[in-house]
């Protein structure tokens, strides 16, 4: 079932950009500089344009089932078990050495002063 909704999906995306690009442009963007157009008040809806929305429709329709259909089936089973494999048991981690206290470490001796030179302006 998942298989036919897809290509459904597909055919209509295909259709979708076919009808999209059919329509007549309106000049430049978002309709600017034309009389009629998305940024101005009702126009005319033509038949391309219904068939635009009816296909931008099902395309969200069949979006919307194909990923509740992928979210029940990925809830049931997980790509270990989908490929067969097994899980490999963790390796042992070896304990960790005798830590020595910080008493028993040797003083730091260097050149460097304890606070850094002032800057100068």
């Amino acid at each position: 079932m998942e298989n036919v909704i897809l290509a459904i999906h597909l055919i209509l995306a295909l259709l979708l950009i076919g009808v999209v690009l059919l329509q007549r442009s309106e000049g430049g963007g978002l309709g600017m500089g034309s009389t009629g157009g998305v940024v101005s008040g009702r126009s005319a809806a033509t038949a391309l344009a219904k068939v635009t929305w009816v296909f931008a429709g099902l395309f969200i329709a069949t979006s919307i089932t194909l990923t509740v259909l992928s979210a029940r089936d990925s809830a049931s089973s997980s790509v270990i078990d989908q490929i067969g494999g097994t899980v490999p048991a963790p390796a042992e981690v070896p304990a960790p050495a005798a830590k020595t206290p910080l008493t028993a470490l040797p003083p730091v001796t260097t050149d460097a002063p304890a606070t850094p030179p002032k800057a100068e302006n």
